[in-house]
């Protein structure tokens, strides 16, 4: 066997199925997308290639991999799963797949933010519970939105939002070249202007933490937080007492440090805070896009031997 997608939901063992072609590598679908990773080399056997959307694949796990050359991560995010350096020391190389949601998870996020401005998901939560529930929502159209990193989905969510009447500024850790309707300013002025921020970082080591006690405490009072990248990128604790004093009015979040979310999580106990289910990515057409990406992955691995 070349190939061991290790971890599939029925969803996307369905569309591998679609896919995939007679003159593909040969590729085992384990369908069963919660395993524990010691349990990965007995599924991997002696595979090349692991294709993994979701399951740690820690360094001494990886060593008993015997056979493995090549992991194929269903995404961006592999370093929140495994380290790519340590398994680069070990012959392994790790593939990741970018762009291939870019509208779905800006999308998402701009439906996170009116949920937060709007307090959707309160009153939802309040009228089911027999209590009607009248808040006064942020009218969005006029106000400043924050794009905390700028790339692919940034793009998308800043031209949702520009579209929507919103004045878009932005921050990256590189130069970016100019972008019609987006003003790029320091990270500080970003912090204090905007009514909304929202955070497009890749996770590595220098962004790990990024919007930190000192930074949270600088954002514009009132501010709504958004976040689909990822959950490390901000400290948990500042950021919840931040939505507990009402320095945040509303945080809308898509990604968390423990996933899935524990049913005594502190953030479950938050009021105002809007939760999904790290699924910012979950459309059909993404899906499409991440599993050709994936097999193109597979196909070019085979090709060069």
């Amino acid at each position: 066997m070349v190939a061991v997608f290790v971890d599939a939901e029925e969803a996307m063992a369905q569309e591998f199925e679609r896919q995939f072609k007679d003159a593909d590598p040969s590729v085992r679908i384990h369908r069963d997308p919660e395993i524990a990773p010691e349990a990965l080399p007995k599924i991997l056997a002696d595979s090349r290639i692991a294709i993994i959307d979701h399951t740690q694949l820690p360094t001494p796990v990886a060593k008993q991999c015997k056979t493995l050359q090549h992991v194929v991560f269903l995404g961006t995010g592999a370093r929140s799963y495994m380290n790519p350096e340590e398994l680069a020391e070990l012959g392994i190389t790790v593939h990741t797949i970018k762009g291939y949601g870019d509208t779905a998870v800006a999308e998402a996020t701009i439906a996170l933010m009116w949920a937060a401005a709007r307090d959707i998901a309160l009153m939802d939560r309040e009228m089911r519970g027999g209590q009607w529930l009248r808040e006064d929502g942020m009218q969005l159209t006029g106000k400043t939105l924050g794009l905390i990193g700028f790339g692919g989905i940034a793009a998308e969510v800043a031209r949702i939002a520009g579209g929507g009447g919103m004045k878009v500024l932005a921050w990256n850790r590189t130069p970016k070249d100019k972008v019609k309707g987006v003003t790029f300013v320091e990270l500080d002025r970003l912090l204090a202007d905007s009514h909304v921020l929202s955070l497009h970082l890749l996770l590595n080591d220098a962004t790990r933490g990024f919007l930190n006690r000192d930074r949270i405490a600088r954002i514009r009072p009132r501010a709504l937080l958004i976040n689909t990248a990822r959950a490390a990128l901000v400290d948990e604790a500042a950021m919840i007492e931040a939505l507990a004093s009402g320095h945040l009015r509303h945080a809308g979040l898509d990604v968390f440090n423990t996933e899935p979310l524990p049913q005594d999580h502190p953030l479950t106990k938050v009021r105002n805070v809007t939760l999904s289910a790290h699924s910012a990515f979950r459309t059909p057409e993404a899906s499409e896009n991440l599993v050709r990406s994936a097999l193109e992955h597979c196909r070019r691995i085979v090709t060069k031997g």
